[in-house]
């Protein structure tokens, strides 16, 4: 079950904070981007998200995004010219690696930020990377991802009874 567990889970990505991230010793951040960043139909980043991101900028992170998403909408979001992988493939974690390799980061600090489980948090926990959990912005209604997030709230409920307790 630990590598279905995030070390944090949040309402949404601003809780993640610069001086979290920091107090941690995080250099790196890596995001997926729908459902963790934007919805799926916003193409580009708000106001919200580019103030966010150039607060971590600022901070001195190193970011990237990491996206089971195809290559249009990946570069079309990526305004900001971070190393960005496409059709990643999660859970698998060669995407995740190569990013640590661009960011010149390790699994020790290197931070990976998503909305899903089964993809997001299993592959980053299965490097050792610290991993945050945000709850979906908008989830997409197909059968597939609901029964993803049927399967997903049993290990939610766990992660937060056990934070709880």
């Amino acid at each position: 079950m630990k590598n279905f567990y995030p070390d944090y889970y949040f309402d949404d990505i601003y809780s993640a904070t610069p001086e979290m991230f920091l107090e941690r010793g995080i250099k790196g951040i890596i995001f997926d981007i729908d459902n963790t960043l934007a919805p799926y139909e916003e193409e580009l980043p708000n106001d919200k998200i580019c103030k966010y991101l150039s607060a971590l900028d600022k901070a001195g992170f190193r970011i990237a995004f990491v996206s089971n998403n195809h290559k249009e909408r990946v570069e079309k979001f990526n305004i900001f010219g971070y190393y960005a992988d496409y059709d990643a493939g999660k859970p698998s974690r060669r995407a995740i690696s190569r990013a640590m390799l661009h960011l010149g980061t390790t699994p020790e600090n290197t931070a990976f930020c998503g909305d899903q489980i089964f993809t997001d948090i299993y592959a980053g926990k299965r490097l050792g990377l610290f991993c945050v959990l945000v709850k979906p912005i908008k989830d997409k209604k197909t059968l597939f991802f609901k029964a993803k997030r049927m399967l997903e709230k049993p290990i939610l409920n766990s992660y937060l009874k056990k934070r709880r307790g």
